[in-house]
């Protein structure tokens, strides 16, 4: 008898666990993915009208937040270590940042092609804007962004594009045209190859395999290279006099710094190589259009530093300080070698239930509090490494 109550007890006690009500799990939408809906969300309330992006460029546009992200985190570890006097009192974190500005450049460069995961394509530096008190980040072309860029609008594009550095211990002939000789070309011949000595210059050749008539070449003196030097340039990179800091404070005193000059002088010459390819005006696009007129606002932006431009077709410039950089001096480009490091860490039983892109795009962001979308916080994840996002 008291065996038959006892499995009653236990038919029960399933019965009962079995029908209970379970918490349904809620899918963990990545950090990424809410930044690619908030990006289309800004665009559609910027131009009114929705966007459709392709899956290429989806990937492209999370690839911009882990870039973004990594650039925020060690500009605001820069503010951070400054003296609370000299320190900005706006911290540079996603709920400072410009997002409709930024979703309009991130659409127009990811449409483009720019990938951020990829060296020397594209770099992101946060400027603060201090009429909007927001920070704007700016997208500097690398230089091979730049060549991406120019091959995938070029009116005539080159079979190959040669770029040399000439030095002195070296042979260089260039043969141009003239009466005799329709086709430009060069002779070029490193003599001495352990002991090139000094670099005195520099070239492009432009080759057109089909219609050598095209073919392009273009010298450049050592100082017609520097000339094309930025004006902030870093010695960390171009070499010379650094100022010694002690204590927050210069010391009078300079080192000398080797920096990286052949490869810096290398790339100049890349650059002007490729800005010299002639644009096709039957392939330019409202992206390509938002690119050159941000990049023209970035470079004043950099140019005048402490000035920022507000109307730029009467070109005038405040007197007031309406934009300020963020301390950038010896700054290094971040590059995400593990994009998953800078996701949100996941315990055991949301792993495998991460929501895709297109789940979050049909609306389940319902599901989370209409203030900000987000989804509940893991109480097992690493809050240190988390971003704290305003969307």
């Amino acid at each position: 008898m008291a065996k038959r109550n006892e499995t009653s007890e236990k038919a029960k006690t399933t019965t009962a666990s079995e029908t209970a009500p379970k918490t349904p799990i809620v899918p963990q939408i990545s950090y990424s993915a809410r930044f690619t809906a908030k990006v289309e969300t800004e665009l559609a309330s910027k131009t009114g009208t929705s966007l459709e992006l392709s899956e290429y460029q989806k990937r492209l546009i999370q690839n911009y937040f882990l870039g973004i992200d990594a650039s925020l985190k060690m500009a605001e570890d820069k503010r951070m270590k400054k003296a609370q006097s000299k320190r900005d009192s706006l911290s540079v974190t996603w709920q400072n940042i410009n997002m409709q500005s930024l979703a309009i450049d991130v659409v127009a460069r990811s449409r483009i092609g720019y990938d951020p995961a990829l060296p020397n394509q594209i770099n992101m530096i946060p400027y603060k804007n201090n009429t909007t008190q927001k920070y704007d980040v700016v997208f500097i072309e690398g230089y091979r962004g730049l060549e991406m860029r120019a091959m995938k609008y070029a009116l005539n594009t080159p079979t190959d594009i040669i770029v040399k550095l000439v030095y002195e211990n070296d042979e260089f002939t260039p043969i141009m045209k003239d009466d005799t000789n329709t086709i430009e070309s060069y002779i070029f011949k490193v003599t001495r190859p352990f002991d090139r000595g000094e670099v005195i210059g520099g070239f492009y050749y432009h080759r057109f395999k089909e219609d050598g008539e095209k073919n392009h070449l273009v010298m450049l003196s050592l100082s017609q290279i520097e000339k094309r030097k930025p004006k902030y340039a870093s010695t960390e990179f171009w070499g010379g006099e650094k100022d010694v800091w002690q204590n927050g404070k210069t010391t009078g005193e300079k080192i000398q710094v080797d920096g990286w000059r052949e490869k810096m002088l290398e790339k100049t010459v890349f650059r002007a190589a490729y800005s010299d390819i002639t644009i096709d005006g039957k392939k330019v696009d409202d992206a390509f259009m938002s690119v050159l007129n941000s990049e023209a606002t970035n470079r004043d932006r950099i140019e005048n530093k402490g000035n920022y431009i507000r109307d730029d077709s009467e070109r005038i410039i405040e007197e007031n300080a309406n934009l300020e950089e963020i301390d950038m001096e010896d700054a290094e480009i971040v590059t995400a070698k593990d994009p998953e490091a800078l996701e949100p860490t996941k315990s055991a039983n949301t792993e495998n239930n991460t929501e895709s892109y297109a789940d979050y795009k049909k609306g389940k962001e319902s599901e989370y509090p209409p203030e900000n979308n987000a989804p509940p916080e893991d109480p097992q994840a690493q809050k240190s490494t988390e971003p704290k996002l305003g969307f």
